[in-house]
């Protein structure tokens, strides 16, 4: 069974059991967090698609960790004007471990 779930802005596709790394979710360490953006279930047996969610559906996770993303690079530059400009930028992010989805 798995689930695609939208958090921040992206969807993520999910099985019991897996750790998935969403944009920062308010709470602490070992909190449970329901997600209710559902976009799709899939058994083995069926499919239930949402439009564009899914009724009565949730993903229950607990949180892991709160950490930061591996560093991206800004690099801008203009050629022949001698102008360069490099900036740095590390997201917060938090570790969901997905514990059950109903539906």
């Amino acid at each position: 069974m798995y689930a695609v779930v939208k958090s921040g802005g992206k969807q993520y596709k999910v099985h019991e059991g897996d750790i998935i790394k969403v944009e920062t979710l308010s709470g602490n360490i070992g909190d449970t967090i329901e997600l209710d953006d559902v976009l799709l279930i899939a058994d083995s047996e069926e499919i239930k698609v949402g439009q564009p969610l899914v009724p009565n559906a949730k993903v229950v996770g607990s949180i892991v960790n709160h950490e930061k993303n591996k560093k991206i690079t800004i690099f801008k530059s203009k050629r022949r004007k001698g102008y360069q400009k490099k900036q740095g930028h590390r997201q917060n992010i938090t570790s969901l471990k997905i514990n059950k989805i109903i539906g």
